[in-house]
């Protein structure tokens, strides 16, 4: 990782006191939205359309990544939960975006490059996105925001039931391997 840039927000550590723990989230969903994650439409990283419903029975992770950042050596635990468990009905869905100190300034191709021969990435990998409210903010990301919260950072991350609901949000400084997130996980994977 070249000349990375510190991953540092003047709100982390009240964000960190705040969530460090899960959410259970339950959040109402508007009648013309999408009642599920899994009813979603995006593009692969290859620019190629994105069906989400080809994960629903799926137990997803979803994480706002960039190649620039403090946090990038997450995408190392990231692969390893999802080469772990790829097998019993989970998948790490990765979302690169430039939202947070423009640390993840690369093109599709540039991105898959790093990914691939850093990080050995196989989990799926999308378009560049933008996670905050406005205008530009991707319906991935509307839909993930109706939790009640959206990532104040690179490298937050999302459970996502089987049913396409938002289980539990964790931000930045929970790593793939924290108990909490890993129980979170278990505990999807086990419902029906």
């Amino acid at each position: 990782m070249k000349n990375a840039l510190p991953c540092f927000s003047a709100l982390a550590p009240v964000l960190l006191a705040a969530s460090i723990s899960s959410m259970t989230i339950s959040a109402q969903t508007p009648s013309r939205a999408a009642a599920s994650f899994y009813d979603l439409t995006t593009t692969f990283l290859d620019g190629k359309p994105a069906d989400l419903g080809a994960f629903r029975g799926k137990v997803a992770l979803v994480v706002n990544v960039a190649s620039e950042c403090g946090y990038t050596p997450q995408y190392e635990g990231l692969q390893q939960l999802h080469r772990e468990l790829s097998g019993k009905g989970f998948t790490v869905l990765g979302f690169p975006s430039n939202d947070f100190g423009a640390q993840e300034p690369g093109t599709a191709e540039q991105i898959g490059a790093f990914c691939r021969l850093n990080y050995g990435v196989t989990f799926p990998m999308f378009s560049k996105l933008v996670t905050q409210p406005g205008p530009e903010q991707s319906p991935v990301y509307a839909f993930l925001g109706r939790s009640g919260k959206l990532p104040a950072w690179n490298f937050s991350k999302y459970v996502i039931g089987k049913d396409g609901r938002v289980l539990a949000f964790f931000p930045s400084e929970v790593t793939p391997d924290a108990p909490e997130l890993r129980d979170v996980i278990a505990r999807a994977l086990a419902s029906r």
